[in-house]
């Protein structure tokens, strides 16, 4: 199981981020794309740290929402939705291939990920989206009961699937992620890593009411925005890769 980090989410250029001290031991970055958060110098810097520490990246795209962190849905058109991804994506792209990197993947941010796993209509465009990408990448989704459904949605167009779980987010007994305004919703440094040692050894997580729950995930994620899981990244990669 690769780990995976949502990163380049700073939009002060004099205040420090967590990349520096979570690239040495992530497999994937996936970088705001300035819809929500992030600024280019701010990027650029991220995507130097990935390329030193030879990390593969990715596009955290999302809605146009800076001023609500890309946590607010919108209700988009089709086209409005396929349009912003594909900007973001080709923004952030020219940024990496101006230091020798390519994209490896895409994985939407904030509401437009809790959106796309609920709401058929805006899965579709995402999907979408992915698959006229002037070239086609895997796209990161939530594991979840559904995942061969959306599997086989995904390949009717031509994209392929990554599943992943969240390493700092407490579950709710439908698979879900629990939502951040509700008491424990996003794990401090010792839940974070009991949750992960639990994914890793038995391959569940313990919801908030206590229920075993299988995930099937193909990564793991951490918010670059929780300083307790960041605290505890050093032994969060020693956990995942001693397995």
């Amino acid at each position: 199981m690769q780990l995976n980090c949502d990163l380049g989410e700073s939009d002060d250029n004099w205040q420090e981020g967590p990349e520096s001290r979570v690239m040495p031991y992530i497999d994937r970055a996936n970088i705001a794309c300035g819809y929500h958060a992030g600024d280019p110098e701010t990027l650029q810097r991220t995507l130097a740290l990935a390329r030193e520490h030879n990390v593969a990246v990715g596009a955290h795209p999302s809605y146009p929402d800076r001023a609500g962190f890309g946590r607010r849905s919108m209700q988009l058109q089709k086209g409005e939705i396929i349009a912003m991804l594909h900007y973001q994506m080709g923004a952030l792209e020219g940024m990496a291939l101006s230091q020798g990197l390519t994209l490896s993947h895409m994985k939407p941010h904030g509401a437009l990920y809790h959106d796309m796993m609920t709401s058929t209509r805006v899965r579709e465009a995402v999907f979408e989206a992915v698959a006229s990408y002037h070239r086609a990448l895997p796209l990161i989704m939530q594991a979840t009961a559904d995942a061969n459904e959306h599997r086989k949605e995904a390949q009717s167009v031509g994209i392929d699937l990554w599943f992943e779980a969240f390493a700092d987010r407490r579950y709710t007994d439908d698979g879900r992620l629990l939502a951040r305004d509700k008491s424990g919703a996003v794990l401090d440094q010792k839940a974070t890593l009991d949750q992960a040692a639990q994914l890793c050894r038995e391959g569940t997580v313990s919801t908030a009411n206590g229920a075993a729950l299988a995930i099937n995930a193909d990564t793991l994620c951490l918010h670059g925005d929780n300083p307790d899981a960041v605290n505890a990244i050093a032994a969060l990669h020693a956990l995942i890769h001693s397995k």
